[in-house]
């Protein structure tokens, strides 16, 4: 049963959005905010494996929200709704932490299905568009700080995470670089743990802002 809290200032999404995913096998909705401070003490109490977040509420927004609670231990997956489909929201969702980012128009198969793939430990934006978000807005290298645990890497596995944020595959990964899609799994783990983050999306982020990708570079 994956456990699902949606925050949002609109009453009538909420209720919208409960009444898909309890009409749901496997999902729960286990409490609703209506502000980004309640869905940081509801996170808090209810313990989801999943929050729907809106970007734009009153008070404390979405983004705030987001970055307070997946800064805590055993923090939740994160989407967030919009109902406008700009790369600066998707970018801004990213640098949070957010594993996804779903506009609010999505249909009842899309929100569903987004649920399940952020519940699984996936990333809901492919790594490509990540890239062009970034190449659009990310920090560069000159204003980021450091990443914690970047100089852990060994040099394979640094290659591994430019690889990522150049978009390929686990497969391609090991093509490029000669070796068994087993190990590259391997290393892809390793660099996530390493780094402290949650998925690829994430690494994609750190390459670019670190500078070990530069914008439009094949």
């Amino acid at each position: 049963m994956t456990r699902v809290l949606i925050a949002d200032d609109q009453s009538m999404v909420r209720r919208g959005l409960r009444l898909i995913l309890e009409s749901e096998p496997g999902m729960e909705v286990v409490g609703e905010a209506a502000d980004g401070q309640e869905a940081v003490i509801a996170a808090r109490r209810l313990r989801p494996e999943v929050v729907l977040m809106d970007i734009q509420m009153p008070g404390v927004d979405g983004l705030e929200a987001a970055a307070t609670i997946l800064a805590e231990p055993e923090a939740p997956r994160i989407i967030m709704l919009t109902t406008f489909d700009l790369d600066e929201y998707v970018y801004q969702s990213l640098r949070v932490g957010a594993s996804g980012f779903l506009l609010k128009n999505s249909s009842p198969e899309q929100l569903v299905l987004a649920i399940q793939v952020v519940a699984r430990g996936e990333a809901l934006l492919d790594p490509a568009v990540t890239r062009r978000v970034i190449e659009r807005f990310g920090v560069t290298a000159t204003t980021a700080l450091p990443r914690p645990g970047l100089d852990e890497l060994t040099p394979r596995e640094s290659e591994v995470l430019i690889l990522i944020a150049r978009g390929l595959s686990n497969a391609e990964i090991g093509d490029a670089l000669v070796v068994a899609p087993g190990t590259v799994k391997t290393h892809v783990a390793a660099v996530l743990a390493k780094l402290g983050l949650r998925d690829r999306t994430q690494a994609v982020v750190v390459a670019y802002e670190q500078g070990l990708v530069r914008p439009g570079q094949a």
